[in-house]
């Protein structure tokens, strides 16, 4: 893995995703420089949007702006576009070494002490860094690695303690969303889903086929109605997320969802979000929030 440096006060500006996206795209542009209108094309979002962020660079001095002619570029200095190759995600060949992968099987075998032995935490960490890694760009992989094992032990956690008759009175009720590409819609449902649904339930998400991260459209949707995504991720799906769901809701992912017996399995017709303009996002985020409400309000209904 490459070395990276402490992130610098002028970098930590990049914390937002849109931003991020926005770094990404000038640093493979030539010259690392767009115009706004390029950089809203790349992103499908609308012009005011892209606007604010790359004034917000401006201001961190991460973007030069430059008039030409009638147009007026941005672009990486680069000072700053040789900070950001050595900072940013590397691409598919990124691996962890083995001290920091021993390190992480430590952090989640003192955190899952008493329930799972070490070789059963290794033995997760080294299947979700094995599924993780190949990605280009997006979360930093020592840190997906570490959330997404997380994750899948707390899952299987679940799992046994229901199988054993011990589930807690007034357990979380565990949500899974499933989507193709875990980018988008699945993302808009379960985070609506945590900001509704508080410590009543335990929301997961997954894709059959998960790309590397998600949209900047569906951040900027969930913003504009003080919904976070947290820490949030595109993860392939596993089976001991599907084990550990009571309610599994797909959207667009077919077949590709295994199927356990004692399972609630909805499936809804949503549209995809990807390639749409903001415009468009917008109508898929209200019309997943309206199923939101409605799941949540009969989950808690049945108690």
């Amino acid at each position: 893995m490459r070395a990276r440096d402490t992130v610098s006060p002028e970098l930590a500006a990049l914390g937002d995703a849109t931003r991020g996206a926005i770094a990404r795209l000038l640093l493979e542009a030539d010259d690392h420089a767009l115009t706004v209108g390029r950089l809203t094309e790349a992103l499908t979002l609308r012009q005011p949007t892209v606007s604010h962020h790359v004034r917000v660079l401006h201001e961190a001095g991460i973007v030069e702006r430059t008039p030409r002619g009638r147009e007026v570029w941005y672009s990486l200095p680069e000072a700053v576009a040789a900070r950001l190759e050595d900072w940013a995600p590397s691409t598919a060949d990124e691996s962890i070494s083995a001290e920091l992968i021993e390190r992480i099987i430590d952090d989640l075998s003192t955190r899952f002490a008493g329930t799972f032995s070490r070789e059963t935490v290794q033995r997760v960490v080294l299947d979700s860094y094995e599924l993780l890694r190949g990605r280009e760009g997006g979360r930093a992989l020592p840190s997906a690695t570490a959330q997404f094992a997380s994750e899948r032990l707390s899952a299987q956690e679940a799992t046994a303690l229901d199988a054993a008759g011990q589930r807690a009175a007034g357990k979380p009720i565990d949500v899974l969303f499933v989507c193709v590409q875990n980018a988008g819609r699945s993302q808009l449902a379960s985070a609506i889903m945590r900001h509704l649904g508080g410590d009543r339930v335990r929301v997961r998400t997954a894709g059959s086929a998960p790309i590397d991260a998600i949209r900047p459209a569906v951040v900027t949707a969930l913003d504009e109605i003080g919904v976070p995504l947290g820490g949030e991720f595109p993860k392939p799906l596993t089976d001991d997320v599907v084990r550990a769901a009571d309610v599994v809701i797909t959207m667009g992912c077919g077949d590709a969802c295994p199927v356990f017996p004692g399972k609630r399995y909805l499936d809804w017709p949503v549209a995809d979000p990807a390639g749409q303009p903001l415009d468009r996002v917008r109508e898929i985020r209200d019309d997943i929030d309206g199923r939101v409400r409605g799941l949540l309000s009969a989950l808690t209904a049945r108690g």
